[in-house]
């Protein structure tokens, strides 16, 4: 089954510039605008982002703010702020064993960066990894990271996959199969997340929020500072 998987993937899957590369840095930054992201809003980001700080040292030297304001339009927040505390830890620390350790960074990112970029033998579960495996009942090995996520993004789908188009129908238990639809999250029109990103804007744009909330929240999570009535992006 995994060869089948392996042939598909050699002709069909997606041309993604972070796979030509293993820097540990280049990938991190990859998985963690991925996160909760389309991948077509993810790739030209990423590019201008690694234009930037084209190191993990040229991020950690780089204030916050900037950080923060170079996100924007990426969602959820904390995830820049998250990365540019991982980008501090390993420009003092290096690379840890264990890459949980790092800022923001859980079971998942760890082992991707693990598997895609340092060449260890652990398989990354991301949702469609775990779809396929759930449904074939096969046990893959990490040289099929990239082919899984692929299958279950394009073929493998949550609710009705594409049966008629898998390589690996023939051997499935769940072929012909459909599926419940997963639970999604609440809107983000008229959310309280989206008045944190109204919030955070109207700083980056320099001017200054008047949701108390809001700013409150950001404030908590270390993307906003108050000083007396002053509300302002971090150092």
């Amino acid at each position: 089954m995994e060869a089948l998987l392996l042939a598909w993937f050699a002709a069909h899957g997606r041309d993604l510039p972070w796979r030509k590369t293993r820097d540990p840095y280049a990938i991190l930054v990859s998985e963690v605008m991925s996160q909760q992201t389309q991948v077509e809003r993810v790739v030209p980001r990423w590019e201008r982002w690694l234009e930037r700080w084209p190191t993990i040292e040229a991020l950690a030297a780089t204030p916050a703010a900037e950080v923060i304001r170079e996100w924007q339009g990426l969602g959820y927040n904390r995830r820049a702020l998250a990365l540019h505390r991982t980008a501090r830890h390993v420009a003092e620390h290096g690379w840890p064993e264990d890459l949980t350790v790092l800022p923001g960074v859980g079971r998942y990112t760890a082992d991707a960066v693990a598997c895609f970029a340092f060449g260890r033998a652990v398989l990354p579960v991301d949702v469609n990894v775990r779809r396929v495996s759930e449904r074939t009942g096969h046990a893959f090995s990490h040289a099929s990271a990239q082919a899984l996520m692929d299958l279950g993004k394009t073929v493998c789908l949550a609710r009705i996959p594409r049966c008629s188009t898998c390589p690996l129908a023939a051997a499935c238990p769940s072929r012909g199969s459909r599926f419940e639809p997963a639970r999604r999250q609440g809107p983000f029109e008229g959310s309280f997340r989206q008045r944190r990103a109204e919030a955070l804007r109207a700083v980056v744009a320099g001017s200054q929020p008047v949701d108390a909330e809001a700013v409150a929240s950001l404030t908590r999570d270390g993307l906003l500072r108050v000083d007396g009535v002053a509300v302002s992006l971090p150092d």
